[in-house]
């Protein structure tokens, strides 16, 4: 969504994600204007809002801020960023962020080399390329959470279940038609036609890959036959035949064009895009629907590691959605611009404090209340130059 009064940079590819969040900008705004009536007691003044945080910590009054902050990576989340960045310039009018997506992999080259002034990713930065951050130690705020649908495009079959070796097969391409025994076992009943597969994959260094790949190699690749036999990643080497689009809404809109096509998408662009997705079996043999309820199920038990980075996929818990995704904005731990610095730390605050209230609105799930309180308290790790 256009912030505002104030840019936020479309990447290609995300035009399904700026319609839906435009139609719900009279929903965003009144629950902006509620929250700044409540916290101020009716007056006109203009702040961060004071409301109490998911954590217990109110936002920082931030109304003199003055900078412009330049971001990018992470697709899976950029849905949910803009309505954030719009919100929180709207009460910090010296403020701009322009976020310009690209993919996870971007996001975190683009930190790597000062070129932003922090990033979205969905993956960690792999142990061989930390020394590649010129700014030194980088520091991770977890954001939202969200399921990784697998859309599909089939005439006629409303319902589908899918197992993660069938999910597997499909995208090694052994498995070529929609009336093949694998999908036909996993759902019984269902009258499955004879259309050829199409399968959409991302083009660029990919976050949403990452996890899904993280979760066909959990669930399919550890035990017994190991059906998923491709690496796992931010980019992975696809067998020759299928097709790849940039970002989320680009595998959403290759998914849309072709009959019979299937890929991996945010729900979020899946929404937007009015996608059909399946039902996906978890640990517990339970096939789950793509819901915010089966993330926030798969977010509840995930184990917090110390520099607060955790993975989702191929959770467990009777309830979990097997593939759920964590997020993160990542910073330089030691700022070098003080504007700069104080404006990033205090959008960070509001992204974890009233920004976790609209998360739902727009297809993603607040984070739990334990690790919003965690990510509060690293805000004092951030350092500023004097």
């Amino acid at each position: 969504m256009l912030p505002l009064g104030q840019p936020v940079l479309l990447s290609v590819g995300d035009v399904n994600s700026t319609t839906r969040t435009l139609s719900r900008r009279a929903v965003l705004g009144a629950t902006v204007a509620a929250v700044l009536l409540a916290a101020c007691g009716g007056s006109s003044s203009s702040s961060t809002s004071g409301t109490a945080a998911a954590g217990g910590t109110a936002a920082k009054p931030a109304s003199d801020l003055k900078a412009t902050l330049n971001a990018s990576g992470a697709t899976f989340p950029k849905a949910y960023y803009g309505e954030a960045i719009a919100s929180f310039q709207e009460e910090n009018k010296g403020v701009t962020i322009n976020y310009g997506g690209g993919g996870s992999g971007k996001g975190r080259q683009d930190l790597a080399d000062q070129i932003v002034d922090w990033a979205g990713t969905d993956g960690v930065i792999p142990d061989a390329d930390k020394a590649k951050f010129k700014g030194g130690d980088v520091l991770y705020f977890p954001t939202v959470v969200a399921p990784i649908t697998v859309s599909y495009n089939l005439d006629g079959v409303d319902k589908l279940q899918l197992s993660p070796d069938t999910i597997a097969k499909i995208f090694q391409l052994q498995v070529k038609s929609w009336d093949d025994a694998a999908i036909a076992a996993d759902n019984p009943g269902v009258k499955l036609p004879a259309t050829p597969i199409v399968v959409a994959v991302r083009s660029d260094s990919s976050g949403t890959t990452d996890n899904f790949t993280k979760f066909l190699d959990r669930a399919a690749g550890d035990a017994g036959t190991k059906v998923w036999t491709l690496k796992n990643g931010s980019k992975v080497e696809w067998p020759a035949g299928v097709q790849a689009g940039e970002g989320n809404g680009g595998v959403a809109k290759l998914v849309n064009d072709n009959k019979g096509a299937i890929g991996y998408v945010d729900l979020s662009d899946a929404q937007a895009a009015k996608l059909k997705y399946a039902s996906v079996k978890n640990q517990a043999g339970t096939f789950v629907a793509p819901t915010l309820e089966g993330a926030s199920a798969a977010a509840d038990g995930a184990e917090i590691k110390a520099d607060l980075t955790f993975s989702l996929p191929w959770a467990k818990g009777d309830a979990a959605y097997p593939i759920a995704a964590q997020t993160w904005i990542i910073v330089y731990k030691k700022q070098t611009d003080k504007a700069k610095g104080a404006a990033t730390k205090e959008f960070l605050r509001y992204v974890l404090t009233d920004g976790q209230k609209v998360a739902g609105d727009i297809d993603f799930a607040a984070l739990p209340k334990a690790l919003v309180d965690k990510a509060l308290a690293q805000l004092d790790q951030i350092e500023l130059p004097a």
